[in-house]
């Protein structure tokens, strides 16, 4: 339909919006003039506007066309009747009839029953709505898409009325809930492992717009031009002087932020904005706001920790267009700075100085996200998804940060600070007890050799192969590089890879498990289905059987880089014979086309599976004549056989791995792995803790691996610990009713002097 607003209309409209908020007048009176422009260059008979109130509460604030009297006295709950629902969405509703959509809510003090259509939007600022603006007609309207982002970007005008106080005391507009000045202790994930104190620096990356309207788009045009020039040179400046390694993820992390940046669909919109008349910061905010609505509503982790680098992006363009660099950030930084912050981009933490930088605290977050990955290369400790922490934390607050235990303590007490200072230093101690350990073997006193093992999914974690003193990498995670990318790799890229694992491997053997993606490990690119039990759905060998090309796609790749090598490949979450058979005889097909293209082989082959799935168990006999090695993957395992979902909060701490059923089927996994010399290696949580890991070795397992930080506590508990014993001691335990051993075993320990 076309648009009712005239030619040059939505220009019009600002520049009067603009000469209007430039008067003398309160911001009431400002108000009642806007919903009156607003309803003419609309040809709408109602605009009114609403604001937000504490209590998540919209006022009718103003309005052209409803009852006057309704003022100040309607209010509505956010996701009551249209106007909640576009505040309880932060999206914009287009409707011919409003009366029949099922959200309808009439209110008789209004008069707006004999209005039929209704164009309403949120008002939006820094991702937060703050209001509703809506058109209302007695026609059965269609509203054009041309009126809905002219509407859109008045609401950005409004938005600047709201947050400036003259319509609503700022400080009732600053969110309270969970506010506490009193030591709090918060729950979190672990992003990256250590301990740290200092005091709280919130990041705080907005730049003020000081003018929404442009006077002369042109040179809006021209300056957003200069501004993103300026911005692609700064990000070319910053990658050349990172002080990273010249390879590795987190280098191709900043190359895929570069290539974000010169996204012309993002800056196709920008300028599309600056031509309806807005300036080009505002164009750029509006866009930014704009995604982050739209992106709210998305629940996949890998596109929610996308729409992290481009409000990264852009902030670095708002501070390019005003000439605030954000400069001097390392300035007033103290030298114990803990950072707050909602999330950030790869960018954004590169800009502080790493000498005073401690760790990082984010609301938001995975360990897939890019910031968790250059905070792991730049080794620092890093919790994200801490619920509300924004709201609860001022600057300068004493704080610690136990990326170990995934937790932040707030305002920590004398005696908990004195207890962190006490695990940093003592930390700090036991560092320098393991390095002189690190070339020392992992044998028991009774000279039982045990093998430990990286586990590894990136390549800068292959830099801790030899400062960690592990024997080789028990289990390299391929899905992780795949995860950080925006398109599937091809052949040529996955040997690029896989070649410069084995060479940092020097000579070290390294399993790669085959992709285990699905699940909650999801490629932004790739169709999956929604299943109702991720864990137990459609994944890892799963879809590779019926997904075969990309399974051939990484054989091949892995085969190539492997040339003249020793290839050790594993296959996960394989629940019967046939699987494996299935998969294997895909390896062999590639094998033959490798050979049959004179192409180097590599010099052996080992092919192995992940006991993952209990099933498999009973299948041992069978499965040991066709593989050459199995690996243990404890964290499904564990869950699958106590039917308890390791995601659930309240399943989490329920059952003990210390249990006799975990052990008794652990040891009948070991004894027929031993009496066929197949090699049989624990790869899951379970082994990286010294208790877990004692008693894991204690029924039979001489192949453990684990995290490069768990491998020291290992060697140490290992060295110290005189197996025989330990061994009679759990045959009188593993029979008994108990929910857990790991009292008995924890006692076991005091009492032997080993260490823990």
């Amino acid at each position: 339909m076309q648009s009712a607003l005239g030619a040059g209309g939505p220009r019009r409209l600002l520049k009067r919006l603009r000469d209007l908020m430039a008067a003398g007048a309160t911001g009431q009176q400002k108000l009642d003039q806007i919903v009156k422009i607003i309803a003419a260059d609309f040809v709408a008979e109602v605009c009114s506007v609403y604001v937000m109130r504490p209590g998540n509460i919209l006022e009718l604030f103003a309005t052209q066309g409803l009852k006057q009297e309704a003022v100040h006295q309607t209010r509505l709950n956010v996701g009551e009747g249209l106007v909640g629902d576009i505040a309880a969405h932060a999206r914009a509703l287009a409707l011919s009839d409003a009366q029949s959509h099922p959200n309808f809510a009439y209110r008789p003090e209004t008069g707006e029953e004999i209005y039929h259509s209704l164009l309403g939007v949120p008002v939006l600022r820094g991702g937060r709505v703050l209001g509703v603006l809506a058109v209302q007609n007695r026609t059965f309207r269609d509203y054009a898409e041309e009126e809905i982002e002219t509407l859109q970007t008045v609401a950005m005008v409004l938005a600047e009325l709201v947050a400036s106080g003259d319509l609503v005391a700022l400080d009732e507009m600053q969110p309270t809930e969970g506010i506490a000045l009193l030591p709090a202790r918060i729950e979190g994930i672990r992003l990256n492992e250590g301990i740290a104190m200092g005091r709280a620096v919130l990041h705080q990356p907005r730049v003020t717009i000081r003018q929404m309207v442009a006077e002369d788009p042109a040179a809006e045009l021209v300056r957003l031009k200069d501004a993103v020039a300026g911005m692609h040179s700064a990000i070319d400046d910053m990658l050349a002087s990172t002080g990273l390694a010249e390879d590795g993820e987190h280098r191709e992390i900043l190359e895929s932020y570069r290539m974000f940046a010169e996204d012309r669909g993002w800056l196709t919109r920008i300028t599309e904005a600056v031509n309806t008349g807005l300036t080009a910061e505002a164009a750029v905010q509006k866009v930014q706001d704009d995604t982050r609505a739209r992106m709210s509503q998305i629940t996949d982790p890998y596109l929610r920790e996308r729409l992290a680098d481009l409000e990264d992006l852009a902030n670095r363009l708002l501070q390019h267009l005003t000439g605030d660099r954000g400069a001097t950030r390392e300035t007033r930084l103290p030298d114990d700075a803990v950072l707050f912050a909602r999330s950030m981009g790869p960018a954004e933490l590169l800009d502080y100085d790493r000498r005073k930088l401690k760790a990082v605290v984010l609301e938001e977050g995975s360990p897939t996200a890019h910031v968790a990955i250059i905070a792991r290369a730049l080794d620092i400790p890093m919790v994200g998804r801490v619920k509300d922490i924004l709201i609860r934390i001022e600057t300068g607050d004493p704080v610690v940060v136990d990326g170990d235990n995934a937790q932040v303590i707030l305002r920590p007490g004398e005696d908990a600070r004195d207890a962190y200072a006490a695990a940093i230093r003592g930390r700090a101690e036991k560092q320098a007890i393991y390095a002189t350990l690190r070339d020392l073997p992992a044998v028991t006193r009774d000279g039982t050799a045990v093998s430990l093992n990286l586990n590894a999914g990136l390549l800068i974690d292959l830099g801790q192969l030899h400062e960690s003193g592990a024997e080789g990498v028990g289990l390299y995670r391929t899905e992780i590089p795949f995860m950080i990318r925006s398109s599937f790799p091809d052949v040529a890229t996955q040997i690029d890879l896989y070649r410069k694992i084995l060479d940092r491997a020097d000579g070290r053997p390294v399993v790669f498990r085959t992709l285990d993606v699905g699940g909650d490990k999801v490629l932004p690119y790739f169709d999956t289905a929604d299943d109702e039990n991720p864990a137990m759905g459609w994944r890892a060998i799963r879809i590779a059987l019926d997904r075969p090309l990309m399974l051939r796609e990484q054989l091949r790749a892995l085969l190539r880089a492997a040339g003249g090598r020793q290839l050790d490949v594993m296959f996960p979450m394989v629940a019967e014979v046939a699987e494996f058979d299935a998969a294997r005889a895909l390896l062999d097909l590639e094998v033959e086309r490798e050979r049959a293209r004179g192409r180097e082989l590599p010099a052996t082959i080992r092919v192995g599976v992940m006991i993952e799935v209990p099933a498999l168990f009973w299948q041992l006999p069978v499965l040991l004549t066709r593989v050459d090695f199995v690996s243990v993957g404890s964290n499904d395992l564990v869950q699958f056989l106590f039917a308890s979902d390791r995601g659930n909060p309240r399943l989490v701490d329920r059952y003990d791995v210390l249990s006799p059923p975990v052990l008794n089927f652990f040891r009948a996994l070991v004894a027929p792995c031993d009496k066929a010399s197949v090699p049989i290696t624990l790869c899951g949580e379970m082994g990286s803790r010294p208790l877990e890991a004692m008693a894991l070795i204690g029924i039979g397992f001489r192949r453990l691996s684990m995290p490069a930080s768990a491998i020291p506590p290992i060697k140490a508990m290992t060295r110290s610990l005189d197996l025989p014993p330990l061994v009679r001691y759990l045959d009188t335990l593993v029979g008994r009713p108990d929910h857990s051993l790991r009292e008995n075993l924890r006692a076991f320990a005091r009492d032997r002097r080993i260490v823990l």
